[in-house]
């Protein structure tokens, strides 16, 4: 009767040192996602955003005068 309980023990304690990898693993992943999470928002989050109005856009996308003709002195 010792036989099958002393099996079932060790084979409990073989998958705690592959559960503990999984987890570490897991714990680590979560923190460098977080990690990049955090460099993006403090790197490029504040940025300022392009007017996107469509005011801004005419603006930009409109053919610009032609420059004054030179004065000519006689």
């Amino acid at each position: 009767m010792s036989l099958p309980a002393a099996s079932s023990s060790s084979s409990r304690r073989a998958g705690t040192p592959l559960r503990q990898l999984a987890l570490e693993l897991f714990g680590i992943i979560v923190l460098k996602v977080v990690l990049l999470m955090l460099i993006w928002w403090l790197l490029f989050a504040p940025q300022p955003r392009p007017d996107n109005s469509p005011e801004a856009i005419a603006r930009l996308l409109a053919p610009t005068p032609p420059p004054p003709p030179p004065e000519r002195h006689p």
